[in-house]
């Protein structure tokens, strides 16, 4: 299918920007079940969407820019052309990195709660559970960009190209006369090609993860909510998604590296040993019981509604 749902003028809409918008938004519904559940003002989980979508599409287009993948397009192109990193017509919502769209959302939250005079945990463990589903969502743009696939494969559910649309041409891909995002006059060898070679769908496989993610986080919260602190699902959070990431980056063959390990995998590394020394920390001397109203039984099926602090 083609990337571009529509254009008018220079302006066009793409799937890329529908299906990050639409995960957004529909994670955010959940956000406010829980709010709504706990006895808080759901409209507050809305007034954050809009602010985390801006925060967090600003972080991730400035990840992007300062990284340094192996395709070029990071700091070495952008340097050289810094009117395309504001750019927003040139790819639309392509180029940008998922970890720098998360350190823009907490930020967004904790200006917003800041303002509003919200308790930002209190908030972030009502989006935090939410997130793995905005990013599954997220993901099948990639797909419809026929980008960021893995290396070549001959497994059963290897992803074909369409050579039609292809936003990304593989690296071992012999002729010439495609062009990205869009080529209409297609040789019949080049057909050929294209249909006889598979690559990893590494954007499938990190939206497998992170819908899994999502399921197992809620059933957490709904079973051991009681048992769990303020603040405690984003350190799930934390340890949940770059467990999946982690793997998904060794089928990345245009990943940004850092030593012998791509970046993604360092900065997982380091927030699962940061949510886990968190976690260690801040559950040592705590118990739900004895400090209910710190728990997150508001979100659990006890259905406790604390007094928002």
């Amino acid at each position: 299918m083609n990337p571009v749902i529509f254009q008018l003028g220079p302006l066009q809409l793409h799937w890329y920007g529908v299906f990050i918008v639409g995960g957004s938004a529909l994670a955010a519904w959940v956000g406010s079940r829980y709010a709504a559940k706990a006895g808080d003002n759901p409209d507050h989980i809305w007034n954050l969407l809009a602010w985390t979508l801006i925060f967090g599409i600003i972080g991730a287009r400035l990840y992007h820019v300062f990284s340094s993948p192996a395709d070029g397009l990071g700091w070495a192109y952008y340097r050289t052309h810094p009117v395309d990193i504001f750019n927003p017509l040139n790819g639309g919502f392509r180029g940008l990195g998922i970890y720098g769209g998360l350190a823009g959302g907490l930020l967004a939250i904790a200006i917003y709660c800041w303002y509003s005079r919200l308790n930002p945990l209190r908030y972030m463990d009502y989006m935090a559970p939410t997130v793995p589903l905005a990013q599954a969502i997220g993901r099948m743009g990639n797909f419809v960009n026929q980008e960021l696939y893995g290396p070549a494969t001959d497994k059963a559910w290897a992803f074909h190209i369409n050579p039609r649309f292809p936003c990304q041409l593989p690296p071992d891909f012999p002729a010439s006369g495609v062009q990205p995002c869009g080529s209409p006059n297609l040789t019949p060898e080049t057909i050929q090609w294209f249909a006889t070679h598979g690559y990893h769908p590494t954007f499938f496989y990190e939206a497998a993860w992170n819908l899994a993610m999502f399921v197992i986080l809620a059933l957490i919260i709904r079973r051991y909510g009681q048992s769990l602190r303020r603040g405690d699902t984003v350190l799930l959070y934390l340890i949940a998604y770059p467990l999946g990431r982690f793997w998904v980056e060794m089928f990345r063959p245009d990943a940004w590296m850092m030593g012998t390990l791509p970046t993604a995998q360092w900065i997982a590394i380091g927030c699962i040993i940061f949510a886990v020394i968190g976690l260690f920390i801040r559950h040592r001397s705590w118990s739900g019981s004895e400090h209910p109203e710190e728990s997150l039984a508001h979100m659990s099926a006890a259905g406790v509604k604390p007094v928002p602090a």
